[in-house]
């Protein structure tokens, strides 16, 4: 007779082995059974059912019935279970009792820890493309105040930067600053023209610089994304360098505002054209 595989999977949810929910399941069926006849009828390896059957016996679950040839009954159902139950409870006190000990341990150290700071948490270096323009609509979603940009060629956002125009109209609509610095080559680009012209209608305002250093985004006075070209000429690899501090954001900011005193808008660069 095929054993009971729901009977099986409950026993061994009580915390027997499969071997022993087998062997306990058949030992129910009649009244004994030699160890030979156990592991017929269980379905359990002959070199194995001996352990088995001493598991059993050593749990309360099962009797050895001694004589000639030894054999083997089980326990009434319902006291098998409650057994079963006792040492489930016994273990989960010993696990609550565990954890109690654990968590008074770790508690210390991970409160120590929570103090703890790497001198450069605030810098990530980042070198894949795609990364690099997430940081950089990132930071045009965060600025609440101030947004200000060093903007030359290769830029990371789309042309549209449609993201980057409704952060501008936010911010001026809440009273703050968005500027932005290209270069001279700009004036040759239509398309680098029209987004400039696009960003403006948004109310950022807008110069140009013969050059610029590198490309720099910040926001706040606190947030920074530039980007470090490698030095040797003929690559075109860069690494860009999201920054999360205030005194050296501020520095920047700085640094900015001194190009920008130097840098021309559209009008004056048309004027001065118009007299050379």
């Amino acid at each position: 007779m095929e054993l009971d595989d729901g009977a099986v999977n409950d026993l061994v949810a009580l915390g027997l082995s499969r071997y022993e929910a087998r062997v306990y399941l058949t030992l129910v069926r009649r009244e004994s059974y030699t160890a030979a006849e156990v592991a017929r009828a269980a379905d359990v390896p002959r070199q194995r059912v001996y352990d088995v059957l001493d598991a059993l016996v050593r749990r309360r679950l099962a009797l050895l019935r001694p004589g000639r040839v030894s054999a083997f009954s089980a326990v009434a159902p319902e006291l098998a279970v409650s057994r079963l139950m006792a040492l489930q409870r016994e273990s989960l006190e010993r696990l609550d009792q565990a954890s109690v000990a654990l968590a008074a341990v770790l508690a210390p150290v991970w409160s120590a820890g929570r103090t703890h700071t790497d001198p450069l948490d605030y810098i990530e270096v980042i070198r894949d493309p795609k990364q690099i323009a997430e940081r950089f609509a990132g930071i045009q979603e965060q600025a609440a105040r101030e947004l200000l940009s060093f903007c030359k060629p290769p830029f990371v956002a789309p042309a549209a930067n449609d993201e980057g125009i409704e952060a501008v109209r936010r911010l001026r609509r809440a009273g703050g600053t968005a500027r932005a610095v290209y270069t001279h080559d700009a004036l040759g680009d239509a398309e680098v023209l029209e987004n400039v012209r696009r960003f403006g209608e948004a109310g950022e305002e807008s110069r140009f610089a013969p050059q610029l250093p590198l490309k720099l985004i910040i926001a706040d006075a606190s947030l920074v994304l530039c980007d470090m070209p490698d030095p040797m000429a003929e690559t075109r690899a860069t690494t860009a360098l999201y920054i999360e501090h205030p005194a050296l954001a501020a520095c920047l900011r700085m640094a900015f505002h001194a190009v920008w005193d130097q840098a021309e808008t559209v009008a004056d660069l048309s004027h001065r054209g118009r007299h050379s």
